[in-house]
Formats: C-alpha cells, sequence, structure tokens
C-alpha cells in the first residue's frame, strides 16, 4: 500500500500547502521508479508553478533529486574543485575557455555540460565540431583527467540525479519549465551531484536569455546560492548581460573558432570581459591565486586546452567544418548600429540547423551566423552586418525572417551598458 494519496499531496500543493518531507521523498523516489504516473507529476508540478515552495521545501526536494542517484566522489583530488554553469545564452562560449583558464591556475573543473535546445546553444554541440571529441566519460575516467589535466568538459553520466531527467522532460512538454523553484531544484541537484566543492552561476539577462527580466533572474540566483550553500558548495552568481550576441559567432564550429581565438590572446573584447570575471569569481571560491588574462594572454589557458581535447579524443589538427553556402545581410544606411537582438540571431542561427527543436534532432556544426558588426561599431550602406552560415540553402529564408527587426542603424551609438550586472553571494 503507498505511504500517500497522490491527488491528497497535488490537492496539498495546489491549495498553497507545504510538502513535506516524507511527501517529497516519497514523490521523487516513486516517480523515479516508475510508480506514479506522469499525469500525477504533471498536476503537481503545475500546482509548484502557480503556488511556488518554501524555501525548506525546495531544499529537501533538491536534496531528493540528487538522493536518486550517484553522487561523483572528488576527494580524491589533489586540486580544489569549482565549477561554472550558465543559464545560457546566444554565443556563449564561455565553457570553451574557462575550464581550461581556470584548470590551468591551479583548479579541478568538472564541467558536465549539455546539448542546446531552441535558441540557446549547447557546449556538447559545440565540442562536438571537433573531429573525434567525445563527451561521454566514465566516473573514474572524469576523476583521472581532472588530475592530470585539471578540467575536463563531459556529459552527465546517466547516474547522476536521473529523477531530473525524466522531470524535466516532463516539464518540457507540460509548460511547467519556467518556474523558479523549478529551474533552481534542476540545475542544482545536477551540480550539487556532481560532488565539487564551489560553483560559480552566470545568470543571463535579456532578450536572448531564458529569463529576460532581471528581477526574475536575480531571484532564481539567490535561490540557487541558497540551495548550493545549504548542500555545502561554496556558491555565488554573476548576473549578466544578454541582450546582444556575445563575441561575434553563434554556431558550434563558428564558436570553437573564436573560443581558441580567445585562448590565444586574441578575440572579441565582450567575451573576454565576461570570461576574465566569472574565472576571478571562481579562483576566489576555491581559494587560489592567479591572473586569468595572464593566462590567456601568455598562452597556460591555450596549452590546458589542448591537452583537455587530446585527452577526450579530439584531433585540434583536422579542420573545422564549414558551410557550404553563405548569404549576407547588408547595412541599408550608413550610421551606428544601435541594436542587435540576441533572441533574433539565436533564432536564426537555429534556423540555419545549429541547434534542435527536439532532443533527438540532429544538429549542423557548420551551420551559424557571424556578426560582422556589434552595436556602437560604425557601418556604411551596403557593409555586411551578418553572414548566415548553413550546408541548406533552403534553410536561409526562415532564418533571414527571424532576423525581421533584430537590427537597427542608428545616427548616434547606444547609450553604454555593464556586461556583468551584479554579484549574487
Amino acid at each position: 500500500m503507498s505511504a500517500f494519496d497522490a491527488v491528497d499531496v497535488i490537492c496539498n500543493k495546489r491549495d498553497g500547502g507545504r510538502l513535506s518531507d516524507a511527501e517529497i521523498d516519497w514523490l521523487i523516489g516513486g516517480y523515479g521508479a516508475g510508480a506514479i504516473p506522469d499525469e500525477q507529476v504533471s498536476a503537481l508540478l503545475m500546482a509548484i508553478v502557480w503556488r511556488g515552495m518554501e524555501r525548506a521545501e525546495l531544499a529537501r526536494w533538491t536534496q531528493a533529486i540528487v538522493e536518486s542517484g550517484e553522487r561523483l566522489d572528488l576527494s580524491r583530488l589533489t586540486r580544489p574543485t569549482v565549477d561554472k554553469h550558465s543559464t545560457g545564452g546566444v554565443g556563449d562560449k564561455v565553457s570553451l575557455i574557462l575550464a581550461p583558464l581556470v584548470a590551468s591556475l591551479g583548479a579541478a573543473v568538472p564541467q558536465l555540460s549539455g546539448r542546446g535546445l531552441g535558441h540557446t546553444g549547447g557546449t556538447l554541440d559545440k565540442l562536438e565540431a571537433i573531429s573525434g571529441w567525445r563527451a561521454a566519460l566514465g566516473p573514474d575516467e572524469l576523476v583521472s583527467q581532472l588530475e592530470t589535466v585539471g578540467c575536463a568538459i563531459c556529459a552527465a553520466g546517466a547516474g547522476l540525479a536521473p529523477a531530473d531527467r525524466k522531470l524535466y522532460a516532463l516539464r518540457d512538454v507540460t509548460g511547467t519549465v519556467e518556474s523558479i523553484p523549478l529551474i533552481a531544484g534542476s540545475i542544482m541537484s545536477k551540480k550539487i551531484a556532481e560532488g565539487t566543492s564551489a560553483l560559480v552561476l552566470d545568470v543571463k539577462v535579456g532578450s536572448g536569455a531564458f529569463m529576460a527580466d532581471r528581477e526574475r533572474a536575480a531571484r532564481l540566483a539567490r535561490t540557487m546560492v541558497e540551495l548550493g550553500s545549504e548542500n555545502g558548495v561554496r556558491t555565488t552568481a554573476l548576473l549578466s548581460a544578454m541582450d546582444v550576441p556575445l563575441g561575434r559567432t553563434a554556431g558550434n564550429a563558428l564558436e570553437v573558432r573564436e573560443a581558441l581565438e580567445v585562448l590565444h590572446g586574441g578575440g572579441p573584447a565582450d567575451l573576454v570581459e565576461v570570461t576574465v570575471a566569472l574565472a576571478t569569481e571562481m579562483l576566489a571560491l576555491c581559494g587560489l591565486a592567479g591572473d586569468p588574462a595572464a593566462a590567456l594572454a601568455d598562452g597556460s589557458a591555450a596549452a590546458t586546452f589542448v591537452r583537455m581535447i587530446e585527452a577526450q579524443g579530439g584531433d585540434l589538427g583536422a579542420p573545422l567544418p564549414v558551410a557550404r553556402h553563405v548569404e549576407v545581410l547588408r547595412a541599408d544606411r550608413s550610421g551606428v548600429l544601435g541594436r542587435l537582438d540576441a533572441r533574433g540571431v539565436g533564432v536564426a542561427a537555429w534556423r540555419l540547423g545549429a541547434g534542435r527543436a527536439r532532443k533527438e534532432d540532429p544538429v549542423s556544426a557548420a551551420a551559424g551566423v557571424v556578426c560582422r558588426v556589434k552595436p556602437g561599431e560604425e557601418v556604411a550602406a551596403g557593409d555586411v552586418v551578418l553572414e548566415l552560415h548553413s550546408d541548406e540553402p533552403e534553410r536561409f529564408e526562415r532564418a533571414v525572417a527571424a532576423l525581421d527587426g533584430a537590427v537597427r542603424i542608428d545616427d548616434a551609438p547606444p547609450p553604454a551598458s555593464p556586461l556583468v550586472l551584479e554579484r549574487i553571494a
């Protein structure tokens, strides 16, 4: 006989009640085991969307998801452990640079990453543009690579927070994704199970972010910081702007090339600024000294990146994929670029083949968008503003449609605005 009645649990939350610790443990355990059907958990998730969760309630929810599977044991490592999680944006290739950068300064960075969905790209999709690179690492292999190289970017194993995978898939098809407690519990359960001692969150804000509203983004950041701290993970968050694509590229191989530019001491200033800010935060959390900007300039970050890629089977000597077709969008008048909407660029890259609508969809390594001009830069009539890359020319029409209204040319530059908006600890 069941310990609880699912309908009673649903009605309790529907009416604004608090789920007890025992109810949460029973529900997460039962759903993970297949004993509670999707329709009842869907109803509970919708009740949580409407009614929210108290702090202690969410802490128990998160803990139950962690305990649905195994935890990585990183205690054997001689390096201090620290990770970073981004809520996702357009052109956000920071992880490719950040993991080897922080590792080159003495940390172990177990970057368990995901794939892209919709207009935001996925770190694993980007790295799979490198010939031979593999995302899957077993626990022992991961720990060994963290000790010898200092970093790994890989897929989370099936044993980490398996209840979250079921819950996430259900939220995706039931309109229950945009709930701060559910988002926070999902992200932090995986990071807690990962076993890292410290974590920096990059919570994106703006048109190209999951959350366009700064107040909601800050609330999400505070919730995640609290969950991390309550579970013994030193956690801080930076809110960073995502109204404009980060860097000048959106698309898998295109972003790898740009990440390599930064690792070799160059690259776009905005991408470097956000990366260095996050690296500085990560080093402080794990008690390490070091100058991230210097590690980019002197080649040590790049050398660590090469070792990481080679350890996971990647061949950096092989050419990165290049799209068979390129179309351009030109400026219709002279002036200064005043607007370049991140969401429009992200949707265009997705429609060109760089992203997926469903988790099982394939992605094109070569597809994407190159931003030849960024806001504040001068442009003459007829200059190329955007390059659209795809292997399938029939995709261009819908990609161009996504950019309707995304580009605006003004007479004067837009007001300067910071990239890093706030620190939450």
